[in-house]
């Protein structure tokens, strides 16, 4: 996964300065994620594929996008920071307080939810490991809400 986003890898070598890979992508993908935004030498979050039998030290992340959120505030709360994301109100049902999250493909717990907005905590070593410690208010994020939430709001719709 490159910033949350499922890519299924076409090409790679090494050139220059480092290791490259090469990806296609689908018009939905580009209408799905930021990926559109995205910008060469661009820092991105990569998350290599669980293969079975691998432990699980988070939650499950797929890759599938549910939609594009943004950071509207950032603030210190003791050695963390509390990230405050707009998640488009189709996806708010299906975000739980202590509920699992992935942002840019990060796997994080919810704090708190409101009428159009969840906060999330991010811990010393998740920010230097990830692009959250360059984030910035106003990023936009890619929000995969977790999969049970995904199927239980699925089958609350049904006749």
């Amino acid at each position: 996964m490159c910033a949350g986003v499922c890519l299924t890898v076409v090409a790679r070598g090494s050139e220059g300065e480092g290791a490259w890979f090469a990806v296609e992508v689908s018009e939905e993908t580009r209408r799905a994620t930021t990926l559109s935004n995205w910008r060469i030498g661009q820092r991105v979050n990569l998350e290599r594929s669980l293969k079975v039998g691998d432990e699980i030290g988070g939650h499950i992340v797929l890759g599938h996008v549910d939609g594009v959120g943004d950071i509207k505030s950032i603030a210190p709360e003791n050695s963390s920071l509390r990230f405050r994301f707009g998640t488009p109100d189709m996806l708010l049902p299906m975000i739980a307080e202590k509920g699992s999250i992935a942002l840019d493909g990060v796997s994080l717990t919810v704090n708190a939810v409101g009428a159009s907005c969840f906060d999330v905590n991010i811990i010393p070593h998740t920010r230097n490991m990830t692009t959250f410690g360059a984030a910035r208010e106003g990023d936009p994020v890619n929000i995969e809400v977790d999969v049970l939430a995904r199927y239980v709001a699925r089958q609350r719709v049904r006749p």
